[in-house]
């Protein structure tokens, strides 16, 4: 769920960063730019200040002293002024004849924003703010700054002051202002990307303990519940909700189990009793009575399920008493104690599996498991088969695995196969209760071993009991 919920966030902290990125860097680009433009306009004033005072053209013949003592003072200004700032700058009459210029010869530009701002000067005002100028500009006469302002004199316009500014060092400073802006988004999408961790972990720490004590109860360790202290309150509730509907689980389960346990209990001594009632009828009947049989067999049987029903319920009410345990000798030693059987009955059992294989079980329950597993193999292996035993490491776990050369089962069966009391169809004739898979698993789950079925080809059952090699 992290995964789907961390780039939705970061997506959307994305979006409003960039949503405030771009337009702070505009507006850097605007501030820095308006500065300069500022400053163009008040050099530009005080050159036209200079500028009105001066009367003649500078070929005039019939010029004075103080004329040229002006016009020197005027033409020295713009030439210091362009030597210190490496800015073009001049005082041009409205025919565009320079009254003075820096450096020597420049003249009014004759297109782009230098010939607007020039006309507009002509006209009484100030020239409009020039274009935008942004930091991938190359410095040509496009990417220049150039603004104008009208020389007055007796209310009317005289002369034009023209500066023209290299944009080189505005556009480094607003990349630099680019580049701590860019620095502060990099910064607060490393924070982000830290609160968003932080959140989804938050968010989803109570789900994670919910979903690890839901797999616990699935898997028998009913005792598994919740801390509801963490978390926004919706998953408190929930995880709340969670315990006390494992709670009600619990005490129904525990509710069965006490109900098939009294049940079989209960049920064993009227049944002894009517069996021994059987037997004492059937010495008053003529020998190989098929009736007084067949309630003798069915008897039996009904003892028989009371049994495993008592073992199974037991069996789900037991904690396992795990300890570190030697499978491979374990699986070895039933072999040992079914091959009389198997022999009696004309089925080659043989043990194939490692020496020795440790794993954490209960010694008790496993042997309990392998015992039904084992006998459950010999019943529908037919005469001069084989049943084969194979006990080895698989990484973190202990497999040991039955395989029978039986009729084997269907794949629909093998979805039921383990089920209470299901047997399938076309083995009804062979005894049993059903019951003998469902307690071993009921007998392994409480140590963390597990039972699956699969096919033995060409026909068979693989049954393989998988046992943890680490402590639970």
């Amino acid at each position: 769920m992290r995964a789907r919920l961390l780039p939705l966030l970061l997506a959307l902290m994305a979006a409003v960063l960039l949503a405030l990125g771009i337009p702070l860097a505009v507006i850097t680009a605007g501030v820095e730019q308006q500065r300069v433009v500022v400053d163009r306009i008040d050099d530009a004033a005080r050159f036209a200040s200079l500028a009105q005072y001066v009367t003649a053209r500078p070929d005039a013949d019939d010029k004075t002293p103080d004329e040229d003592e002006r016009h020197a003072t005027l033409s020295a200004e713009l030439r210091r002024y362009h030597d210190l700032y490496g800015i073009r700058a001049g005082v041009f009459f409205r025919d565009r004849t320079p009254m003075a210029a820096a450096p020597t010869g420049w003249g009014v530009p004759k297109a782009g924003e230098g010939e607007q701002a020039f006309k507009e000067a002509l006209a009484g005002r100030r020239s409009h703010d020039p274009r935008q100028v942004w930091p991938w500009g190359d410095g040509s006469q496009d990417g220049r700054i150039a603004v104008a302002s009208p020389v007055i004199r007796d209310g009317d316009v005289v002369a034009v002051v023209v500066t023209d500014s290299p944009t080189g060092q505005m556009r480094a400073r607003i990349l630099h202002g680019w580049l701590l802006i860019g620095a502060g988004e990099c910064a607060a999408v490393l924070v982000a990307v830290a609160a968003a961790f932080r959140l989804t972990g938050w968010v989803l720490r109570p789900v994670r303990v919910l979903d690890a004590a839901s797999h616990d109860i699935a898997t028998g360790r009913m005792k598994s519940r919740v801390a509801a202290a963490s978390g926004p309150p919706e998953l408190r509730r929930l995880a709340r909700s969670f315990n006390e509907m494992a709670d009600h689980v619990e005490d129904v389960l525990e509710q069965q189990r006490a109900f098939v346990a009294d049940a079989s209990h209960q049920l064993r001594n009227p049944l002894a009793a009517l069996l021994l009632r059987i037997e004492l009828l059937a010495l008053e009947l003529p020998e190989g009575n098929e009736e007084v049989a067949s309630v003798r067999t069915e008897g039996k049987r009904l003892a028989r399920v009371l049994d495993d029903l008592l073992d199974l319920a037991l069996a789900e009410h037991a904690a396992g008493d795990l300890e570190l345990t030697d499978v491979a000798a374990l699986a070895a030693e039933r072999v040992d104690a079914w091959r009389p059987l198997a022999d009696d009955k004309g089925v080659r059992l043989a043990y194939e599996g490692h020496g020795a294989v440790t794993g954490w079980a209960d010694p008790v329950a496993l042997s309990s498991a392998l015992d039904a597993v084992v006998d459950n193999a010999l019943k529908f292996t037919p005469r001069g088969e084989r049943v084969t035993v194979v006990a080895a490491a698989d990484g973190d776990t202990v497999t040991v695995t039955v395989t029978d050369h039986g009729p084997g089962l269907t794949d629909e069966e093998l979805t039921r196969v383990g089920d209470r009391f299901w047997r399938s169809g076309r083995h009804q004739n062979v005894s049993g209760s059903g019951l003998g898979l469902s307690i071993s698993r009921a007998l392994l789950a409480p140590g963390g071993a597990r039972l699956s079925f699969a096919p033995h080809r060409p026909h068979g059952l693989r049954v393989t009991v998988t046992v943890p090699r680490t402590a639970p």
